[in-house]
C-alpha cells in the first residue's frame, strides 16, 4: 500500500477502529495512522504487534452491498494470479463490517509505492494486468443498451455549459471582493478554455462506434490504484462494483492517464507500450475497442469538471490533490484535442486496421 501517512490519535475515529479490529478481527493494535489518499473512504494503516493491515472506512450512505460486489471481483482477480491484497473477514465471516456505526473493510498490508509517471516496464506490466483482468471478466456482458453506458453516451453539453458559468461567476465574486487566490486564476482561464472545447464534444460522440464492448471491468483502473515494487506490479487496488461498462474506457483512462500526456516524454510511445502488453494478455479484444479508445478516454476528459467542482462547490478530502489534478486533467485533454489525428493513427495501426 501506498505508504504515504499522517499521524491520527488512537482516540475519535483511530479509537474506533481500534475497538472494532480488537473485537471483531482479533487484532490488537499498537498503532494507527491516517493515509492522505483517496476520496470517497478515509483511510487507515494499522500496526497490530508487527502485522501491518489497511482498513478502508466508508462514510454514510455508501452503498454497501455494491461494495461487497466490488470486494468479490478483487477476489476472483486475485484467484487468477493478478497480484492484489487479500481482504480480511471479520469474526462473523463478513468482508466488510457494520457491527460499529463506522462501516469499514481491513486487507493485508501491501508493500509497493504508487507511480504516477510509469517506466516502459512499469506501463507494460500494468497493460498486461489490465489486459488479463478484462480477459477473466469477459464472460460478464452486458447489453450495449446498458444504463452507464447510455448516460455517458449522453453528454448533456448544454448544462456542462452552465455549470462552468455557474463556477466562473463564483470566482468572479471572489475576485470582485479581494479575496481570489492564485488557483482562482487558474481555474477561470482553465474553465474559459475547457467552455470553448465543449462545442468538439457532439461531433467526437457521433464519431465513437455503437458497437464497443460493453462487460464488467475493473472501473478505476489508474496509476493511483497500482502499486509497484521497482519495475514489478505488485497489486492492483479498488475493484469498482460490477456495473457493466465500456471496455475502452478502463484501456483508454490508462493508456492515456493525464500524469502520462502531461509529464513530458514520448506520450505516444507510452500509450503504445501499454497498449501493445494489454492486447498480448487480452488477443480476443476486439479491434474496434483498441481504436476507440483514446476517443472515450478524451470524451471523459471533456465532460469531466471533476476537482474545480468539487474546490467551489462541495471541497473534498483531499481538495488540494483535485485541485492539482484538474489542472493535469484539463491539460490532458487539451493535449488530447490537439493531437487526435496522430492518436487515431497510433490506435489504428495497434488495432492492425
Amino acid at each position: 500500500m501506498p505508504d504515504l501517512m499522517t499521524s491520527s490519535p488512537t482516540s475519535g475515529p483511530g479509537g474506533r477502529i481500534a475497538a472494532v479490529l480488537a473485537g471483531c478481527y482479533g487484532l490488537t493494535v499498537c498503532t494507527i495512522t491516517q493515509l492522505p489518499i483517496g476520496q470517497g473512504t478515509v483511510n487507515y494503516r494499522a500496526n497490530c504487534n508487527g502485522r501491518q493491515v489497511f482498513v478502508k472506512s466508508y462514510p454514510d450512505g455508501t452503498d454497501l452491498p455494491a461494495e461487497r460486489e466490488a470486494i468479490a471481483l478483487a477476489g476472483l482477480a486475485l484467484q487468477a494470479g493478478i497480484p492484489g491484497a487479500v481482504v480480511l473477514p471479520n469474526e462473523d465471516g463478513d468482508v466488510i463490517d457494520t457491527s460499529s456505526p463506522l462501516a469499514m473493510s481491513v486487507w493485508e498490508w501491501v508493500p509497493g509505492q504508487v507511480i504516477t509517471h510509469l517506466s516502459p516496464a512499469q506501463l507494460a506490466a500494468a497493460g498486461t494486468a489490465l489486459g488479463r483482468i478484462h480477459a477473466l471478466f469477459a464472460d460478464r456482458p452486458a447489453p450495449a443498451a446498458a444504463p452507464a453506458v447510455k448516460q455517458w453516451r449522453g453528454i448533456d453539453v448544454d448544462g456542462l455549459a452552465v455549470t462552468i458559468d455557474q463556477l466562473l461567476d463564483i470566482i468572479a465574486e471572489r475576485v470582485r471582493t479581494g479575496v481570489a487566490d492564485p488557483f482562482d486564476g487558474d481555474a477561470q482561464r482553465t474553465l474559459l478554455e475547457r467552455r470553448a472545447m465543449l462545442a468538439r464534444i457532439p461531433v467526437l460522440l457521433a464519431d465513437l462506434p455503437t458497437d464497443l464492448t460493453v462487460q464488467v471491468l475493473h472501473g478505476d483502473y489508474s496509476p493511483v490504484n497500482l502499486l509497484f515494487t521497482g519495475d514489478e506490479l505488485s497489486a492492483v487496488l479498488d475493484f469498482r462494483p460490477p456495473e457493466p461498462f465500456l471496455l475502452a474506457y478502463d484501456l483508454g483512462r490508462m493508456a492515456f492517464y493525464p500524469n502520462t500526456v502531461t509529464e513530458g516524454g514520448n506520450w505516444l510511445d507510452a500509450a503504445a507500450t501499454l497498449i501493445g502488453a494489454y492486447q498480448e494478455a487480452h488477443p480476443a479484444v476486439p479491434d474496434v475497442d483498441v481504436r476507440a479508445c483514446g476517443r472515450v478516454a478524451l470524451l471523459q476528459l471533456l465532460k469531466s469538471l471533476y476537482g474545480v467542482k468539487q474546490h467551489y462547490l462541495k471541497p473534498g478530502l483531499f481538495q488540494d490533490d483535485l485541485d492539482d489534478f484538474w489542472l493535469i486533467r484539463h491539460r490532458a485533454a487539451a493535449t488530447l484535442l490537439s493531437e487526435l489525428a496522430g492518436t487515431d493513427t497510433l490506435l489504428a495501426e495497434l488495432a492492425g486496421t
